[in-house]
């Protein structure tokens, strides 16, 4: 299990990065943003604005699950930054995280509930 899931979140890291160069290439993110404030109305295609919803749902609905492995209020406060502002970035980093500090024969119940497995 920590092999397979270390791998996924190594191959989801890799091409997230990837992807966020290629796109950056392209089109930096300043202008991106800049784009999208001259041209407000793109910025409300329903399609675009259900898939912001739905992205940020589900970027709180993993946050909520770091929340509850997290103990300390700063940290779950610093992910909670990160995840909203990088994205499966960095819900990416939290996993390889949690797998790391994966005790020796550790298991889903340790992974899924953290210290409080204990």
């Amino acid at each position: 299990m920590k092999t397979g899931l270390t791998l996924f979140s190594l191959a989801a890291l890799a091409a997230l990065v990837g992807v966020s160069i290629w796109a950056t290439q392209h089109v930096g993110i300043a202008a991106a943003l800049r784009d999208l404030v001259d041209h407000p109305t793109a910025a409300f295609n329903p399609w675009f604005v259900a898939t912001l919803f739905d992205t940020y749902f589900a970027f709180l609905w993993f946050w909520l699950w770091v929340a509850y492995r997290e103990t300390n209020w700063a940290l779950r406060g610093l992910w909670l930054l990160l995840i909203c502002g990088l994205g499966n970035i960095a819900m990416a980093l939290y996993m390889l995280l949690a797998l790391w500090r994966l005790p020796a024969g550790g298991g889903a119940r340790e992974l899924l509930l953290g210290p409080r497995a204990a």
